[in-house]
């Protein structure tokens, strides 16, 4: 069996979220960052949220200081903004934050700026690509999402594959499935790298790995829920075996 040309990113706010819950000093993230790089990840995921449910900021700077390649997901305000210029990822991923949320449920509004807004993203962009960071926006599947990035600046876009995976429980994904081809299609046209990821988990991540052009997938809440059986290591090594089988 070869290596997938697609690129797995592991999110692990999920094992922060454990540790902030009792304010404790484990489990620790640098063991997590370790197993996830020794185990098959090619990038480590992470989400510093507005509210601070799970990843922190300390904990940020220390994934950053032992990790080979960070992607930072981040809302698009000037606080973020100027924590990821200081961290410098190798990634960052813009995505849309709502307080009372659960999880990420659903692509930036792009087609919501306005004018000032626009220009307001485009600077921000550029700043963090002037720090070496490939920029990603993390989308619903449609044309104008995927026209909007581009114009923006981004150099990627993550697809978001929440409600496939929603329909995919329904046996009712294959519109979900098709737009996400669509979106891939023309995301690469417009030179754009495609990557992917929300409520993927073992059983619907087979159909995504056929996405044309695919470059990407970040997944964390199922292999999380995973290690709790078989542990860290065997979890992503169950799931890297899946992308590796895929061709």
């Amino acid at each position: 069996m070869t290596k997938s040309s697609v690129l797995l990113g592991v999110n692990i706010d999920h094992i922060a979220f454990i540790k902030k819950s009792r304010e404790t000093s484990y489990p620790s993230l640098e063991q997590a960052v370790k197993i996830c790089e020794q185990s098959g990840a090619d990038s480590i995921t992470i989400h510093l949220r507005e509210d601070r449910r799970h990843i922190q900021d300390e904990d940020a700077k220390t994934i950053r200081g032992c990790c080979d390649k960070l992607n930072f997901e981040m809302a698009n305000t000037d606080e973020m903004i100027a924590f990821a210029l200081k961290l410098k990822p190798d990634f960052c991923c813009f995505v849309p934050e709502k307080r009372d949320e659960k999880t990420t449920e659903g692509g930036l509004a792009l087609n919501e700026l306005n004018k000032t807004d626009e220009k307001i993203f485009k600077e921000n962009i550029e700043m963090l690509k002037s720090i070496g960071a490939e920029v990603s926006l993390f989308i619903d599947p449609n044309r104008e999402s995927i026209e909007k990035s581009k114009y923006l600046g981004a150099t990627s876009v993550e697809l978001h594959t929440g409600q496939y995976a929603i329909d995919y429980e329904l046996g009712n994904h294959e519109d979900e499935y098709n737009k996400l081809v669509d979106a891939a299609n023309l995301a690469n046209s417009l030179t754009l790298k495609v990557n992917a990821g929300h409520g993927l988990n073992y059983d619907n991540l087979g159909q995504i790995l056929k996405l044309p052009h695919l470059n990407e997938l970040n997944i964390g809440h199922a292999i999380i829920a995973e290690s709790v059986f078989i542990g860290l290591d065997d979890a992503i090594k169950k799931i890297r075996r899946i992308i590796d089988n895929c061709d």
